[in-house]
């Protein structure tokens, strides 16, 4: 089994993810990735993976009647939702494979790129990505992301991965999960030709919903990493993760919390 990318993971309902994970937009969270943007009337922005368009909404706003914000995402439920809440010029696609239509937005225009909590997801083609950004971002252009990186998730996935292996299959196959260090994303950003501003591993402890690990589990491995499993051998999956990581990841009152680590940065293209 070989996992093939963003193609069907993304199944979930935009009502179900923002409730299981609201702290994905909070604006605790999400403020210093923002602040970095920086979005200011008439900018052109993309926002890649906009899911409900919670920050897009912001984005949109900040630039006013005379700038242009494209959300994109693969999730159509998302973008049903994103519409609902206000957003005006939504695309669909898998961002590894990004080819936006020239009477849409064309091309080498946008002022921005801006990602929050997708890229992790794009362990297909973390390249495919990058070029894709290069052909919306005009010369000077900016990217800006937040994604999982080094550590993210941290004993959750090592349990993941010693309960699936005890099932026969080998973890590594079926692992959806790209979190790369920081220097690893840092060549990724420079052999793309892009020159890298700042970039950093930010640890942030994250609270999880009522549900806990399991909701989390369901919502974010179940079709994913456990999509080759029937309902019965991931729930017992799952069940067994939530068992073996208690003892970490849950307090004395029952509370659940994650150790996310996040990669954060900022590059601007530079064309030759």
């Amino acid at each position: 089994m070989q996992y093939k990318g963003l193609t069907s993971w993304m199944d979930y309902s935009a009502d179900n993810y923002n409730k299981i994970a609201p702290f994905v937009y909070s604006d605790e969270y999400t403020a210093p990735i923002l602040k970095w943007l920086n979005p200011s009337q008439g900018q052109r922005i993309i926002d890649l993976g906009c899911g409900s368009g919670d920050l897009t909404v912001k984005l949109q706003d900040a630039v006013g009647a005379g700038g242009f914000v494209l959300g994109v995402d693969y999730n159509q439920d998302m973008l049903t939702k994103a519409a609902q809440n206000g957003l005006k010029n939504l695309f669909h696609c898998d961002i590894q494979d990004m080819k936006l239509s020239a009477n849409l937005c064309g091309e080498n225009l946008f002022d921005a790129v801006f990602s929050n909590a997708t890229l992790h997801w794009c362990k297909r083609d973390p390249s495919g990505v990058l070029e894709g950004i290069k052909r919306v971002l005009k010369d000077g252009g900016r990217f800006v992301c937040e994604m999982g990186g080094h550590l993210n998730c941290v004993g959750v996935r090592a349990c993941l991965h010693h309960v699936v292996r005890t099932r026969g299959v080998d973890p590594e196959s079926i692992d959806p999960w790209y979190f790369p260090s920081v220097e690893e994303y840092r060549k990724l950003l420079e052999n793309a030709g892009f020159r890298v501003d700042t970039i950093s591993l930010v640890p942030r402890i994250t609270m999880l919903k009522e549900g806990g690990l399991r909701d989390w589990l369901q919502l974010f491995a179940r079709d994913t990493f456990l999509k080759t499993f029937d309902d019965e051998g991931a729930a017992a999956i799952m069940d067994e993760a939530v068992r073996m990581c208690g003892v970490d990841c849950q307090d004395k009152d029952g509370n659940w919390s994650m150790m996310y680590a996040r990669l954060r940065f900022s590059a601007t293209l530079v064309r030759d």
